[in-house]
């Protein structure tokens, strides 16, 4: 491996890493929900017994999800179920990029999936906030993530692609992945 193959190899594992880290913190801040809302009216100054006409803008929108989720803590907390599924999901996801930290070329298919799943969160946060009522505002710091994830994903994509050049192949970006022959040894 010369020099600018390990330099590519470097990156693309670092900027992969960055985002297993980035899906794992968004995995694990998933499970507390109502204690982190707790915690952010605390550090907005908003006090436990204000109510949501006591504010306008941001503050306002903290204290409907906090009154929300207090709610749901205190009649259904079954119902937090369903973000502890939201947050092994995250973690889940963030394992499938070990692969492509491995094999880069080989597991290509990985930062194309999680580049198709960061394009993917954009008209989900945009139509189901809406249908939520999840103010615009909020709902486009949802789309950030997913714009921000995209750009490691792509600097990756173009440094597997040459990664694949030099290695004798080609890995083509818009392609599943590199093509390998099915084994039938197990019939």
């Amino acid at each position: 491996m010369d020099a600018q193959q390990a330099r590519l190899l470097r990156l693309t594992r670092v900027l992969l890493v960055g985002v297993i880290v980035g899906l794992v913190l968004s995995g694990v801040t998933a499970f507390p929900l109502p204690q982190e809302v707790r915690l952010l009216c605390e550090w907005m100054g908003i006090k436990p017994s204000a109510h949501l006409s006591d504010f306008s803008g941001l503050k306002s929108w903290i204290v409907q999800v906090r009154n929300g989720l207090n709610a749901t803590e205190a009649r259904r907390p079954f119902l937090f179920y369903g973000t502890d599924w939201l947050a092994f999901a995250h973690l889940v996801i963030a394992g499938l990029f070990i692969g492509p930290i491995k094999d880069p070329v080989r597991n290509v298919w990985v930062v194309k999936w999680g580049v198709m799943a960061c394009v993917a969160v954009i008209p989900l946060a945009l139509i189901a906030g809406a249908i939520r009522g999840i103010p615009f505002e909020w709902r486009l710091i949802d789309c950030s993530f997913g714009v921000v994830a995209t750009v490691p994903l792509l600097v990756c994509l173009r440094c597997i692609g040459q990664l694949g050049e030099n290695q004798g192949g080609s890995v083509e970006v818009g392609a599943p992945g590199p093509r390998h022959k099915p084994s039938c040894d197990y019939l």
